[in-house]
């Protein structure tokens, strides 16, 4: 077992519902002993994920609270709700918010980009934003960010160039984030997913899914598990001298 700082604070922001990977963070997390405070834009999504941390992991004082991460009110908010509990910062964060609304570039509305930009990346900017600020006047000794990119951002899709640019962005936020940070000893690093097994790729059609697939060295779609891994190897000490990197868990899908 890792062993992780004592605070965790774990962002989960997609409309409609919790996410896999959101839920198995928060569940992994819990196991190592951490408390967890689920933020989601969907109060009823953060509630089911904190029902299932209170019947797991029943003796730690989680919490869920409500955020809308594309609002610096809320999320400031949201940051001052965990001091005002825990009486600390978060020494742990991990900017999960994502959403898509997938079209054709050439019928893309504005209105579509502008949303996925909005929670994606500037969601990701205010909460990091946020939650080092907190550290840094705290005067902690160390803190872990996490963001979530996506191997899309790195390759592009077809029908997801709002989306792409979002993860795109996230990836450079969380470089620059890392060199600025380091001298606080705030360490800052992305995870990005391949096709993982999600409510967001629930609704993609079987047919395009076996299609994708047969790109996948490993041969099948991730599991949400299998991102929390890697989420807890970067929360904890043992990864205490990486700072700035992106770890690609994409079963060896479009490796250089």
């Amino acid at each position: 077992h890792y062993y992780l700082c004592s605070e965790y604070i774990y962002l989960n922001v997609i409309p409609g519902g919790g996410s896999g990977i959101g839920r198995a963070v928060c569940q992994r997390f819990a196991s190592e002993g951490a408390t967890v405070v689920v933020a989601d834009v969907s109060r009823d999504a953060a509630d089911e994920t904190l029902d299932v941390l209170r019947r797991d992991h029943g003796g730690q004082q989680h919490t869920a609270v409500h955020v809308d991460v594309s609002s610096k009110d809320s999320v400031g908010k949201l940051i001052t709700q965990i001091q005002t509990h825990y009486f600390q910062p978060p020494s742990v964060c991990v900017n999960a918010a994502g959403i898509t609304q997938d079209d054709f570039l050439l019928s893309l509305e504005e209105e579509q980009f502008d949303k996925v930009i909005q929670v994606n990346l500037k969601g990701t900017f205010l909460v990091t934003q946020a939650v080092a600020q907190a550290l840094v006047a705290s005067g902690a000794s160390k803190g872990s960010i996490i963001t979530l990119g996506s191997i899309v951002g790195k390759v592009g899709n077809i029908g997801q160039a709002n989306y792409a640019a979002s993860k795109a962005g996230v990836e450079g936020l969380t470089r620059s984030a890392a060199k600025e940070l380091s001298k606080f000893g705030i360490r800052c690093n992305c995870v990005l997913p391949g096709f993982i097994s999600t409510p967001m790729t629930d609704k993609v059609p079987e047919k395009v899914i076996n299609k994708l697939l047969t790109l996948v060295p490993l041969g099948r779609m991730g599991e949400p598990a299998e991102v929390a891994d890697v989420c807890a190897f970067l929360a904890s000490d043992e990864s205490r001298y990486i700072t700035g990197t992106s770890v690609e868990v994409t079963g060896g899908l479009f490796m250089g």
